[in-house]
């Protein structure tokens, strides 16, 4: 029997592979294999169902990311490094780029963007003020880190690779300079 959890996962691989106009319920339907009533079961309509699909996208993403503040012990250029690895990571990397695509056309996905952004980019500065910047440093840094990291993220048209792994440390050398 298919739960909520499982058109969510539908919707998340239908808006990964095919974008936000791929999320219709004729097209969820047809990925879970299942009839519209069972779509209607579980959300009241395309509405719900989306605002379901944000909120648990949310959820995820601060969850998968919260390993950026439970860094105790590591180092901040490991902190930098796995943050990295998590945004550029095969997991994520089409779903990032779809649900930041998806905000420029949702108000509510915006803000759930915007959200999980801003805690991202505390933990960053954080991780920069632990290495000795200033804060007014730490704050550039954060910033050029957060939107490095975006823009990696949108220069890969497949999930990145090695290649990918070692440009991210080599810009996190660079932005880790005193």
């Amino acid at each position: 029997m298919l739960g909520a959890t499982d058109w969510v996962e539908a919707g998340f691989s239908l808006l990964a592979t095919d974008g936000v106009k791929a999320l219709t319920v004729g097209r969820l339907c047809e990925r879970v294999g299942a009839t519209k009533g069972s779509f209607y079961w579980h959300f009241a309509d395309i509405g719900a169902y989306r605002r379901a699909l944000a909120d648990t996208w949310a959820q995820l993403h601060d969850s998968d990311r919260a390993e950026f503040t439970d860094g105790a012990g590591l180092s901040p250029r490991e902190r930098l490094g796995r943050m990295m690895g998590v945004l550029l990571g095969q997991r994520h990397w089409m779903l990032e780029r779809a649900m930041r695509e998806w905000a420029r056309s949702d108000a509510d996905v915006a803000a759930a963007v915007a959200s999980s952004d801003r805690r991202v980019r505390r933990a960053v500065r954080q991780a920069y003020l632990d290495d000795g910047f200033s804060a007014e440093e730490a704050d550039v840094r954060a910033d050029a880190t957060f939107a490095a990291g975006v823009g990696f993220l949108h220069l890969s048209s497949s999930a990145p690779g090695e290649k990918a792994v070692v440009r991210q440390q080599r810009f996190l050398e660079i932005m880790l300079r005193h």
